[in-house]
């Protein structure tokens, strides 16, 4: 098999990738080591900067999402037994928009088989190879048989577990990495929202998130222990704990379509390019969700990553290409600071005492009550400071 790019993971990076190049009259093939169904299915982000939004309007698959999104257009932060609202509008002059990640797959799926573009499921990708420096090469198993993707470049949107990341990390590449000593157990539940835009809570007893993803069902987080496992929380316990942290006694215990836990880390790869072979997504960067970044950041790494593809199969130009890795590490960077500043405000350490909840609340309390600090969090929020 041949195909100019190879790509692989059809995540919104991939997915999105392969759209902005068929659009372009670049074809690609997507490889992808799960089946159409699960990749629909599973639940990831689901907040959209601005920007984001905007970039899926222009490739031209937006129209989904502005029907059934929901746009918000600030959040609250709850603490102490206060309630403030953080207006992005007022602050920032944009806002955000829920839409869960898989819907984003799915609209991209969409229009990547309407165009007769190529996605190749339950095709797991076992080895990258570069034949010389100017053609490269994916070995992928499918159906039990061993196959080869010839291509002029391949672009591993893979995630951190893939062949990208380990392959990038054997060519010398330096992984930048941060490991919280919490994880979320998240729950998405049939339940109606108790409010009407996202609420971020900080309690004595650990941090705790109600969103949305429809008018009647509703993701809600929980801030556990790194090693927590769910034998621990039956239903009664997770409701409970909700209703504490969030301040909401009268919170519905709706049934419960997922649940998981996830610990939460920080991780950048310099570079994000080698030769021919470019990284994308979470194959390339890993922030902890309380920012809201990691599906922004792997689209805004797919627009760069076509620009410069695009300049190259129509001018012959790899210029842009050259400076794929210093053009997104900049955002990236950016993205990690506020994650992480955000992760660090709402979070409490089990070893941290009486002095260090204080001083999270104080700080809880500037940010809310200073117009240049509920600012600074407006714009990190919505991608204005970084567009």
């Amino acid at each position: 098999m041949k195909t100019p790019v190879a790509i692989i993971g059809a995540g919104p990076a991939g997915l999105l990738l392969a759209h902005l190049l068929q659009r372009a009259g670049i074809e690609s093939v997507v490889l992808e080591s799960r089946g159409r169904d699960y990749v629909e299915r599973r639940v990831r982000a689901g907040v959209l900067e601005h920007g984001g939004a905007q970039l899926l309007r222009e490739a031209g698959v937006g129209d989904r999402l502005d029907r059934e999104g929901l746009e918000h257009r600030g959040i609250y932060l709850r603490f102490n037994g206060e309630i403030h609202h953080i207006d992005f509008k007022r602050l920032a002059n944009r806002g955000i928009f829920v839409y869960g990640q898989q819907e984003v797959v799915k609209d991209l799926i969409a229009a990547r088989l309407a165009s007769g573009g190529a996605i190749l499921f339950e095709a797991e990708a076992r080895r990258i190879d570069d034949r010389d420096a100017h053609h490269m090469s994916v070995l992928f198993t499918q159906g039990g048989d061993e196959q080869r993707l010839e291509c002029d470049f391949i672009a591993a949107c893979d995630g951190s577990h893939g062949i990208g990341r380990a392959t990038m990390l054997s060519r010398n590449a330096t992984g930048y990495e941060h490991i919280y000593p919490y994880a979320w157990l998240g729950i998405l539940a049939r339940t109606p929202p108790a409010a009407d835009e996202l609420v971020y809570a900080y309690h004595e007893r650990g941090f705790a998130l109600h969103s949305m993803r429809s008018p009647q069902v509703s993701r809600l987080y929980l801030q556990v222990r790194r090693d927590e496992t769910l034998d621990g929380w039956p239903e009664e316990r997770i409701w409970s704990e909700l209703r504490l942290r969030l301040h909401e006694p009268s919170l519905d215990a709706g049934e419960i379509l997922e649940i998981g836990v996830t610990p939460m880390s920080s991780y950048v790869m310099e570079p994000m390019q080698d030769g021919r072979l470019f990284l994308a997504g979470d194959s390339a960067h890993i922030v902890p969700p309380t920012g809201a970044k990691g599906m922004n950041l792997a689209l805004a790494d797919a627009a760069t990553l076509a620009a410069g593809l695009i300049e190259w199969y129509g001018k012959h130009s790899s210029e842009r290409l050259d400076r794929y890795t210093a053009s997104c590490l900049q955002r990236v960077w950016r993205a990690e600071f506020f994650s992480a500043f955000m992760t660090q405000l709402l979070h409490r350490d089990e070893l941290d005492g009486e002095f260090e909840h204080r001083l999270r609340l104080a700080q809880l309390k500037y940010v809310t009550s200073s117009r240049a600090a509920s600012t600074s969090l407006a714009e990190n929020y919505t991608g204005a400071a970084t567009s």
